[in-house]
Parts: C-alpha cells; sequence; structure tokens
C-alpha cells in the first residue's frame, strides 16, 4: 500500500455572525492577528494566524444565520506548556465564557469553553506521557504545575497503555511510515 503525501492540519473556516466581535475575540484571547481582510460574494471575510508560517489558521466569513448551530465540533490550540494553559484558563474565566471545563487526558491537559458565537474550543498542552484514549478526568487549573504533573502521571502510570511520549511517538512515526 502507498502512503499518500503528507498532510497537516493547518486552518479551520467559520461562519460567524458578527465578524468584528469575532475577531477581535481570537486577537484578544490567542493574540491572532489579521492577515488579510475583504469582500467575499456580497460578504466580508478575516483571514487570522498566530504563525508566521501559516498565512491563517483560522477564516471567518460573515453571514452565518442567527438559528443556525455551530457547524464545527471543536477548535484545538496547542499550547507550549502546562503554565501556559493554566494563563489561558485564568483568561477564559475572567471573560466569563460559557461552559469552561478543565480536563485532564492524561496526554494531554485541556480546557473546553464555547466562543461568544457558541463555537466549542479546546486550548491543550501536551503532557509527557501516554495513555489510550478517550481518557477523560477533572482538572484542577488552580493547583501548582508541578503538582499537576505529579498527579497526572500517578493517575495513568497504572493504565495498561501507559508509556512515555516519545515512545508513543516513535512507534507512530514507523507507522506513518509504512
Amino acid at each position: 500500500m502507498t502512503r499518500p503525501p503528507d498532510a497537516q492540519l493547518t486552518h479551520l473556516g467559520l461562519y460567524v455572525r458578527d465578524l468584528d466581535a469575532m475577531v477581535a475575540f481570537y486577537a484578544g484571547l490567542l493574540g491572532m492577528v489579521v492577515t488579510d481582510s475583504g469582500e467575499l460574494r456580497g460578504g466580508r471575510i478575516t483571514f487570522m494566524s498566530r504563525s508566521p508560517n501559516e498565512h491563517h489558521q483560522l477564516v471567518m466569513v460573515s453571514g452565518r444565520p442567527d438559528e443556525d448551530y455551530s457547524p464545527i465540533s471543536q477548535m484545538s490550540f496547542r499550547v507550549n506548556t502546562l503554565e501556559d494553559l493554566q494563563h489561558y484558563n485564568r483568561a477564559v474565566a475572567q471573560m466569563g465564557l460559557r461552559d469552561l471545563r478543565p480536563s485532564n487526558h492524561g496526554n494531554a491537559w485541556s480546557i473546553y469553553f464555547l466562543d461568544p458565537e457558541g463555537n466549542r474550543v479546546e486550548i491543550y498542552a501536551t503532557s509527557p506521557w501516554y495513555v489510550s484514549q478517550p481518557y477523560q478526568q477533572p482538572l484542577d487549573l488552580d493547583a501548582p504545575a508541578d503538582e499537576i504533573r505529579a498527579s497526572t502521571k500517578a493517575m495513568v502510570s497504572g493504565d495498561a497503555s501507559f508509556q512515555p511520549r516519545e515512545a508513543w511517538q516513535r512507534a507512530l512515526s514507523e507507522r506513518l511510515a509504512g
């Protein structure tokens, strides 16, 4: 079997009701900047990124009907450290966003919440371990980061699938190589 060329998820597109409010939200919370904006089919489109390697990681188009439900399951943003995630947990709580849910997946720590238009957003940091998914436990992100790391390792180390993240990544790399 021949493997297809590598394809990585690089951006997400959303239909939004209030484009200006949504641009302000993603700029304010995640530090994204507008890379381009213009007219599209009688509406407006805005491209945003947080990476100089990606013209856009988020594209938003005006015109979402009021009665329309969110067309996505969730958008996920990876941060570098558990401490970064704790920063975002405090920021989201201060913003009063709905459905804030910190979660411990063993292989990652996450917060889930709804943006101003009801789209589910996840911000996560990877842990140094792997454990089979789905795996989800409540998480107190107000605890010191070192305590969270220690309690996570204790929680997942007894699981039959537990292994260091590097070992899991090596095995996945071998599988992807065919």
